[in-house]
């Protein structure tokens, strides 16, 4: 399959420059996860100029290499490959920003990497392709969460036998309702994720029914009672619906729409 190369990833050195001067304007915002942020102008850039702190990846290995997408392309693509698209430009980011991916900011941030490939095999590379950039992934080695900026976890087509048997503790998973209560600690899945739409049908105008919001809210009570966090997909994008979400203990507030959160974040 032939790769046409993507002319804005060699244009991401100026990008970065234009982020780095804006980040005394930059304030993250914790719970604020950019979906499918790769479908955005400047992937990354725009969640990180932005302040989220939870960014939403997919990929797929195509010919011995990662890219980044949702579908099997056929024929020749301008995919982007992980490596220019997101992990060049986190290091550079959290170098510049004194190991952090915002400066002074100590809190954890996330990269949601959603694997579209077969599970085992694209692992494996991802994971000799993380290792460059380990310095700033946070790692759980020998019983032990180290330190570091980005929290990366797999969702997916989610190898679960290979992320929990590694030994360098790169990565963890993204876990689902049903793997609440078998043993797993936060450091091997930090986050339990679920369609939205399995709890309820809801607008995102008016009120949540109320059968909805306590179906959501005693699923968020057995995540944190296991010290993870709570995400929904596929959930509407409106104010009325990130606050209510808010209320209900969704802890990564899911959106395509990185202003508009934002500015209800800010307002709060």
């Amino acid at each position: 399959m032939i790769k046409i190369p993507c002319l804005k990833y060699f244009l991401l050195p100026l990008l970065l420059l234009t982020v780095d001067r804006a980040w005394a304007q930059v304030v993250p915002l914790p719970g604020a996860h950019a979906h499918n942020d790769y479908k955005h102008n400047r992937p990354l850039l725009d969640a990180v100029a932005h302040g989220f702190t939870s960014i939403e990846v997919d990929i797929l290995l195509i010919d011995g290499e990662i890219y980044v997408g949702h579908d099997m392309p056929t024929g020749a693509h301008s995919l982007p490959t992980l490596t220019d698209a997101y992990l060049q430009p986190l290091d550079s980011i959290i170098r510049q920003n004194g190991g952090n991916l915002y400066p002074n900011f100590e809190q954890p941030c996330y990269l949601m990497i959603d694997i579209k490939t077969e599970a085992e095999k694209t692992f494996s590379l991802l994971r000799e392709q993380l290792l460059p950039y380990a310095s700033w992934i946070r790692k759980y080695e020998n019983g032990k969460t180290g330190k570091g900026a980005i929290v990366i976890f797999l969702s997916g087509n989610r190898p679960y036998k290979a992320v929990l048997s590694d030994p360098k503790g790169l990565v963890s998973l993204d876990g689902r309702p049903a793997d609440l209560g078998k043993g797993y600690g936060s450091h091997q899945m930090p986050v339990i994720s679920q369609a939205f739409y399995r709890y309820s049908k809801w607008d995102g105008e008016e009120q949540m029914p109320k059968a909805d919001q306590q179906r959501i809210s005693d699923l968020a009570g057995k995540v944190h009672r296991e010290h993870k966090k709570f995400r929904l997909w596929a959930t509407p994008d409106s104010e009325k619906a990130w606050e209510t979400l808010q209320s209900l203990g969704v802890d990564l507030i899911n959106t395509d729409d990185l202003g508009g959160l934002k500015a209800y974040l800010l307002k709060e």
